[in-house]
């Protein structure tokens, strides 16, 4: 790695990105190539179960140690060398184990029901738990990204109560206004919301009202006068 890159990763932007085991691995993965677009450095976690989605919805083939799929990883998403981390299940001296780390938001995407339960009532027997609890005590960004049908009342109990500390709930239940054509066209959509929470740049998809918007300046009309 040259001395400019390491300049410019210094000074880039941290954000955590946790993939579980629900289905979804898209939305994960496509995430991670645009936190990468955007010149973020990205602290990986992946759960065991989230190894198994990838592989199945997916034909990326995770190998099973963090040095190995960090490099499978940075190659998916064209990372510059140290720009995607990826951290054990149990690396408890990473930097999003611990509130004196780097404050850095965390991304739980795809969110399993089951995370959102550990992250509900505190429990932190894995990173990716310990992590979210990180966030949660040091009111630090949570986006956690469910992909469940339908929703059972434990379910949502755990999300009004993760909602309440905080945290923000963002189904993957993709809009259709944009008249999507594609299955990546869905995927993007999600992606261009989180982005957008993260205050990350995004030319995914144009944000509501921004067509309106163009043309209004382009015909030097006022807001309302003509609606």
């Amino acid at each position: 790695m040259t001395e400019s890159m390491t300049n410019n990763l210094s000074k880039a932007r941290t954000v955590n990105l946790a993939f579980t085991g629900a289905s979804g691995a898209q939305y994960g993965l496509r995430l991670l190539q645009c936190l990468v677009a955007a010149g973020c450095r990205v602290n990986v976690m992946v759960s065991k179960a989230a190894q198994i989605v990838i592989a199945t919805e997916t034909d990326l083939k995770l190998p099973g140690t963090p040095p190995a799929m960090q490099k499978t990883l940075s190659e998916y998403a064209s990372a510059e060398p140290g720009q995607v981390l990826v951290f054990g299940r149990e690396d408890w001296f990473s930097p999003p184990a611990s509130g004196s780390g780097e404050k850095a938001p965390l991304v739980v995407c795809p969110c399993s029901t089951g995370t959102l339960s550990a992250l509900a009532t505190g429990a932190s027997n894995n990173l990716i738990e310990r992590a979210g609890d990180v966030a949660l005590k040091e009111r630090r960004q949570l986006i956690l990204v469910p992909r469940e049908a339908p929703y059972s009342e434990v379910h949502l109990e755990n999300m009004l109560k993760l909602t309440r500390m905080g945290a923000v709930i963002m189904p993957a239940s993709p809009g259709f206004y944009h008249r999507p054509e594609s299955v990546q066209d869905l995927v993007d959509f999600i992606v261009a919301r989180i982005l957008d929470h993260l205050g990350l740049p995004q030319d995914l998809m144009p944000r509501w009202g921004e067509a309106r918007v163009t043309a209004k300046v382009d015909r030097n009309d006022g807001f309302g006068q003509h609606d």
